[in-house]
């Protein structure tokens, strides 16, 4: 059977936005209505003709709703072929009736589930079993059932319907597309019970992400790609929730780069920028206003920020957005917790960024991190925690004669918080509140100290330098230091430890050990 019009509808939602007005059209075009509980008083209230479902299974409903669809009537008339003789001889001897369009919703576990509020007894209660039974039964025999999940799919439905039915490749997207929902709805239940037992790793991980959009293409243009974004954290503010206020669409390179630059940007109450390429600042800079922080970022290293992405914590404002907008400066994308009205116009009317530039807005919140990676390899993907500096200053330890000053301390915790967010092996230098130096990517960190010192070249005197993981030779230090790089910062643990505080103290520069690494590779 190809086409498909149904003859008897079963409506079980607990979502109940447009229902009426669905269910008045389905009776119009003479399809009868078999409904459950609530569902069922709301349609019989708005004087549309509708069977109870204990009129059908013979049984009451019971145990405070938990049971009512859990019955042979109902799953045999959606699990029944209909050209089967031993199905139809089985449906006459126990009076059974083909149901052959099911519209069902599920309880609202993952709204009441992330809400704080809610008791362990109110999200159980929340657990729907009889609507993904019957979602399955329908899925299960969608050549000859049609299945709506969602409000949205309604208008659809009854434009199929006016025009004939619901083919069997409709009815195969639609079985498609409950099976989706109902396995993000079990993943759901999945993850609060692990998160409830504190398990990490389950032996089985639950997915919880779901199709944001598609893009142009991925990393090159012969790679297919999409973004798709985390359920629960789905009413939060973070970058996959962000708002895109103007530009063409973002391709995956660019959502890399956002991610870099807004990780980089958040962990600074005062105005802080940073220009990342290929997920790595080419420029950072602390300053008294927005504008001034750009404007040091974009100076470190004006070659390389050209086309950069540009990270903002403060709202980009109208002397910012000037300063972007100066002749010579190419930005692809801004990212920033807002932007002014007239920041907008004047980035926005810019002739070579009227189409090129994308302004991205987030919603800052201090506290929304990432609380895991994923990192996809042949055949499987690796998972941890993703990685935060939460160590503060009082757990360090100074290991050189001479301590830092108050303005090395200063630029010590900038090139901690930037060198953890750096590829390694990462090196940063800092000076004057603005990165001055980066050597990122390399095969050997003496080979990063060489690539920071030369792109600082004479800033590199009297910077600050941070290393992502300890020194295993002193060779670095000694290069940074014939520099002219006053203090340094790194976790230690190598067995050469001693020789890098000699050449610190032989040089007068104070050194600094944090006990934890920051790898990013």
């Amino acid at each position: 059977m190809s086409q498909l019009y149904p003859r008897r509808a079963l409506i079980s939602v607990s979502d109940k936005a447009g229902i009426i007005e669905f269910a008045k059209l389905l009776t119009e075009l003479g399809i009868e209505i078999i409904s459950t509980g609530g569902t069922f008083r709301s349609l019989t209230n708005a004087g549309i003709q509708a069977k109870e479902i204990s009129e059908i299974t013979k049984y009451p409903e019971g145990l405070d709703g938990r049971v009512k669809t859990l019955h042979p009537a109902v799953h045999a008339g959606l699990l029944a072929i209909p050209g089967s003789l031993k199905h139809q001889k089985y449906m006459v001897e126990n009076n059974l009736f083909h149901i052959d369009l099911l519209i069902c919703n599920l309880y609202p576990f993952e709204s009441i589930s992330e809400n704080p509020k809610s008791s362990n007894e109110e999200i159980i209660e929340n657990i729907d079993i009889g609507g993904p039974a019957m979602i399955r039964s329908a899925c299960k025999n969608f050549r000859h059932v049609a299945v709506v999940i969602n409000p949205s799919q309604y208008k659809n439905a009854i434009n199929l319907l006016s025009n004939g039915g619901f083919s069997l490749e409709i009815r195969e997207e639609m079985a498609k597309e409950a099976f989706l929902a109902i396995a993000r709805y079990d993943s759901a239940i999945a993850r609060y019970f692990c998160d409830k037992s504190g398990e990490t790793f389950p032996s089985d991980f639950p997915t919880d992400f779901s199709l944001k959009t598609t893009l142009r293409y991925g990393e090159n243009p012969h790679q297919r790609a999409a973004i798709y974004a985390c359920n629960h954290l789905r009413n939060k503010k973070n970058l996959t929730n962000s708002e895109i206020l103007h530009g063409k669409e973002l391709s995956f390179n660019n959502w890399l780069d956002l991610d870099a630059a807004w990780g980089l940007v958040r962990g600074f109450q005062e105005p802080f920028c940073a220009i990342v390429k290929h997920t790595n600042p080419c420029g950072a800079a602390l300053g008294a206003t927005p504008k001034e922080s750009f404007t040091k970022a974009y100076d470190a290293d004006s070659t390389s920020a050209f086309g950069g992405i540009v990270g903002m914590n403060k709202e980009v404002d109208v002397s910012t957005a000037e300063a972007m907008s100066i002749p010579g400066k190419f930005i692809e994308c801004i990212i920033a917790p807002s932007f002014s009205t007239e920041a907008i116009a004047i980035l926005t009317s810019k002739p070579t960024w009227k189409k090129s530039v994308r302004l991205v807005q987030v919603g800052f919140n201090a506290s929304t991190t990432k609380s895991m990676e994923f990192r996809s390899i042949d055949g499987g993907i690796l998972v941890q925690d993703s990685d935060q500096v939460t160590e503060t200053e009082n757990e360090w330890t100074i290991v050189s004669k001479r301590k830092p000053t108050d303005a090395e301390n200063k630029h010590i915790l900038l090139g901690w918080h930037v060198v953890s967010k750096v590829k390694s092996n990462a090196i940063v230098l800092v000076k004057d509140g603005i990165v001055v130096g980066v050597g990122q990517g390399q095969t050997s960190r003496v080979e990063s100290v060489r690539l920071a010192v030369a792109k600082a070249n004479a800033h590199a005197k009297g910077s600050v330098m941070a290393s992502d993981a300890f020194f295993p030779f002193r060779d670095g230090v000694d290069i940074a230091l014939q520099a002219g790089i006053s203090a340094i910062i790194q976790p230690g643990g190598s067995v050469r430890d001693q020789e890098t505080v000699m050449a610190c103290d032989a040089f007068n520069a104070t050194l600094v050990m944090t006990g934890i690494r920051h790898f990013r590779h």
